[in-house]
């Protein structure tokens, strides 16, 4: 690997392991076995390399929560819930670092409007991926539909990150959203 490629498995590594914020240039330095001039050179700061190592990430995430979300059963539907977030909840006990270092990005993107330049379309991309997947509906309520996946996503990946214990199991989330959604009365 050239000093590129090293980079960018280090500031991977510290995302990891000590997140966005806090991660400093010395310590992908010390994780890439690389100098400090090699950031400059290659990417021009701390934050770009940070950015271009958070894109990687990512698109570890999006694998991540494909081959989770494929992996639900769709045949039935109110089953098929159930199993998906169970395969997706699965999935960040298998993948931490990578879900972690996401939500980490996704909060430090207020104090960098580079970062949240970034961090937008992939947002957008990822709601038009989830209204795409939702079978019959008008483009109106499949949007709807893929904000409220996004919203239960990133509030169930919260509840794991600090009460893993108690988080929401896929039945659970499948059964309140039922409760939720029901007749009322």
């Amino acid at each position: 690997m050239g000093h590129r490629e090293d980079l960018l498995a280090g500031a991977k590594k510290c995302l990891y392991e000590r997140g966005y914020a806090q991660t400093t240039a010395r310590d992908i330095v010390a994780a890439s076995g690389t100098n400090l001039a090699s950031i400059g050179y290659h990417f021009g700061s701390k934050e770009a390399l940070l950015n271009a190592a958070l894109m990687e990430v990512l698109t570890d995430l999006g694998r991540s929560l494909d081959a989770a979300v494929a992996g639900g059963d769709r045949g039935d539907h109110a089953g098929g819930l159930g199993e998906t977030w169970r395969l997706v909840r699965e999935s960040f006990a298998e993948h931490q670092p990578i879900w972690v270092a996401g939500i980490g990005a996704y909060v430090q993107s207020q104090y960098s409007p580079d970062l949240r330049d970034l961090l937008a379309p992939i947002v957008r991309g990822i709601l038009g991926q989830l209204a795409e997947e939702v079978p019959g509906a008008d483009e109106k309520s499949a949007k709807a539909i893929a904000s409220i996946q996004l919203a239960l996503l990133t509030g169930l990946v919260l509840q794991w990150v600090v009460d893993p214990d108690h988080a929401l199991t896929g039945p659970e989330l499948a059964e309140g959203l039922r409760a939720l959604t029901g007749p009322t009365g």
